[in-house]
């Protein structure tokens, strides 16, 4: 186990990291739900927040508009510079491009550029699931939670699913599991994001508008374990061939699945209309 990472990674997130914002100057780019949540967690932890979005303050939700009387400076129809002026941490909506010149300015001046799902993350305790692949992750998200609220923590279902973690960050107990849908537009903003269970369900070229190459959108999916160690879990799909190959690099356990063939260890459907089957036995190898 990389003891020095988890070390790490703790002093990063929790009451160390709430305490860090307070009176910092925090720039939210993009005012859809992500952003906004994050706008309101943020002033909950006595930042400065400084706040904007590409359209113009007519078609800003009535959300987004509230938060002139909650505290937020906004800026509408663009990202002006005052939008930025004094930040000490960006943190970006899903739907905003990673390669906006004022962010790439920014990183290049040594400021923080990360998402809304890491801030909640680091904001908050509790141990998350996290859930990505191209088809079906909200599906998969949703009956996990469903799952998981059979047992006695408290569940919270999250993220790229429609209900920002943002909004629950301070009142979600520390004992509690977070599952969380995580696109790719969401992992290319994350820094030091820590998953206890990373799943990849499977990978088809996706968003290539935004990612640009099949192989630079896989990079973003496999950002989802870059930093788990090997006390994490990472589920992959033996039936698809760019997902298991991701097992030879994840730092964690990998747990693979797989629809068509027996798996030794791992879990499998049976084509004999018996019970599904499981080992329990972990494996970096793949299938």
């Amino acid at each position: 186990m990389n003891i020095a990472l988890l070390e790490e990674t703790e002093l990063l997130r929790g009451p160390a990291y709430r305490k860090s914002l307070v009176g910092r100057t925090v720039s939210v780019v993009g005012l859809a739900r992500s952003g906004v949540a994050a706008c309101r967690l943020l002033r909950q932890l006595g930042a400065a927040v400084l706040a904007s979005d590409a359209k113009p303050l007519s078609a800003l939700g009535r959300d987004a508009l509230a938060l002139e009387a909650e505290g937020v400076r906004l800026s509408a129809g663009g990202h002006p510079a005052e939008a930025f002026r004094g930040a000490q941490l960006v943190v970006v909506s899903p739907g905003v491009p990673t390669d906006l010149p004022a962010l790439q300015e920014l990183r290049r001046a040594g400021v923080p550029v990360i998402g809304e799902l890491e801030l909640a993350w680091r904001v908050m305790e509790a141990q998350v699931i996290a859930i990505t692949g191209t088809n079906g992750k909200t599906t998969t998200t949703a009956l996990t939670g469903a799952l998981l609220r059979e047992q006695i923590r408290p569940v919270l279902v999250a993220g790229n699913i429609g209900t920002p973690l943002s909004a629950h960050a301070l009142t979600f107990p520390r004992d509690g599991i977070v599952v969380a849908e995580v696109s790719s537009f969401q992992l290319e903003t994350m820094e030091i994001f820590h998953p206890r269970v990373a799943a990849i369900l499977n990978l088809t070229p996706d968003h290539l508008d935004r990612h640009g190459t099949f192989e630079r959108y896989v990079e973003a999916k496999a950002r989802v374990f870059a930093h788990q160690t090997d006390a994490d879990c990472t589920v992959l799909n033996a039936d698809d061939p760019a997902t298991a190959a991701l097992a030879r690099r994840t730092p964690g356990r990998v747990v693979w699945f797989s629809r068509t063939k027996p798996l030794d260890p791992g879990v499998f459907c049976r084509t004999d209309g018996s019970s599904p089957s499981s080992t329990a036995t972990w494996s970096r190898s793949a299938p």
